[in-house]
Order: structure tokens, then C-alpha cells, then sequence
């Protein structure tokens, strides 16, 4: 743990291996179980991470370089985190999701088990990704099915992706938008329910 910074107040579980320049504020929980039950996953967090404040990071996650949270994130156990990626205050990231290099979450988002979101995607605030189609029922845990965010998307502030879809290559949904079936690469989306609505082009980023 040479060159890491841990405030006093932070609890570092076993099982956690830091790289070099890791910096964990105060009241942070690192390596936590599900449930309480330690089950022997290591935790390992890449060098120049910034843990902020009251964030909670359970076990068995494989976090890159240059991680950076805001206060009071949740990241559940078994992700698979590349490198420069951040994620903003009160975010909350389920188990068994893969994030790529240099995605952005910003602030209140929710991301679910099961999903992936792929190299630079970029997710604003507010956005609800989910997974059950048919929540509450007998079976649902059974048929979770995460959304995938496809290389250097983009989604505004305040939208809503349905489960298992695809948002493609370069896209962008606009904020407030409501995704119930899958955005092709280069396109713009928008709307309750999002419809297809053009190309996308350099000069052209607005709904």
C-alpha cells in the first residue's frame, strides 16, 4: 500500500490491493461483502485512484487506473472497471456490470447488473438504466438482462433505458428521453417513447 493515502475514518477490508498514488477519503468502505459474508474475492484498485467521502466499494471488483468517484457512491461487488473512469456523487454501480476505459457517469445515476457500458461512453445525470422487464415477478432475478451502451454514446440528463437494449456506436439520446428499443450507431434519439430521428453530424448535436 506504499503511496496510499487512506483517511482514518475509511474501513479497508482484507483482501484489498491498492496501486501506487490511491487516495480513499474519510468514511469509506473498501472490500465489503455481500451480506456481510466475507467470500474471498480480492478487490483490486488501480493506481491514482480518488475515492471521495462515504463511498462504499464491495469485494471482487477489478478497477482500473485513474478511477475517480464523488461522494457517496456505491459500487457492488464483481464489476469489472477499466481505466479513467468516473463516476459521479450518489451513483450507485450493481454487481457484474463491465465498464470500458474512459466512460463518465455522471451524478444520481443507476446502473444495473448486467450491463456494459463500452469504451468513452458517457452517461449524464439522473439516467435509470435497467434490466428486469417484468419486475417483482417469481422469477425475475432469473432473466435479468442489462442494457449495453456501445462505444462513445451518449445519453442526456434525466433518461430512461429499458431492459436488454442496445444504444449504438457515436449515439446520442436526448435528455428526458424514455429508450424502449435499441438506438442504431450514429444516430439521435429522443422522446417518450424515443424515436429515431436523424443522423448525427458535426454541426448537428441538438434534438
Amino acid at each position: 500500500m506504499s503511496e496510499v493515502h487512506v483517511d482514518p475514518s475509511a474501513l479497508i477490508l482484507p483482501g484489498v490491493e491498492f496501486g501506487h498514488g490511491v487516495v480513499v477519503e474519510a468514511f469509506c468502505v473498501i472490500g465489503a461483502s455481500p451480506r456481510g459474508k466475507r467470500d474471498g474475492r480480492r478487490t483490486i484498485i488501480g493506481d491514482r485512484a480518488h475515492i471521495r467521502s462515504h463511498s462504499v466499494i464491495y469485494c471482487g471488483n477489478t478497477i482500473g487506473a485513474g478511477f475517480e468517484t464523488g461522494n457517496g457512491v456505491n459500487v457492488r461487488e464483481g464489476n469489472q472497471i477499466g481505466d479513467n473512469v468516473s463516476v459521479g456523487t450518489h451513483s450507485v454501480i450493481e454487481h457484474s456490470v463491465v465498464i470500458e476505459d474512459d466512460v463518465r457517469i455522471h451524478s444520481n445515476v443507476f446502473i444495473p447488473e448486467f450491463t456494459k457500458l463500452r469504451r468513452g461512453a458517457w452517461i449524464g445525470p439522473n439516467v435509470v438504466l435497467t434490466n428486469a422487464k417484468f419486475p417483482a415477478e417469481t422469477d425475475t432475478k432469473r432473466h435479468l438482462l442489462g442494457p449495453e451502451v456501445a462505444e462513445g454514446a451518449r445519453i442526456g440528463a434525466n433518461v430512461t433505458v429499458l431492459p436488454g437494449l442496445r444504444l449504438g456506436r457515436d449515439c446520442l439520446v436526448g435528455a428526458g428521453s424514455v429508450v424502449t428499443r435499441h438506438v442504431p450507431d450514429g444516430m439521435l434519439a429522443a422522446g417518450n417513447p424515443a424515436r429515431i430521428l436523424r443522423p448525427i453530424t458535426r454541426t448537428n448535436y441538438s434534438v
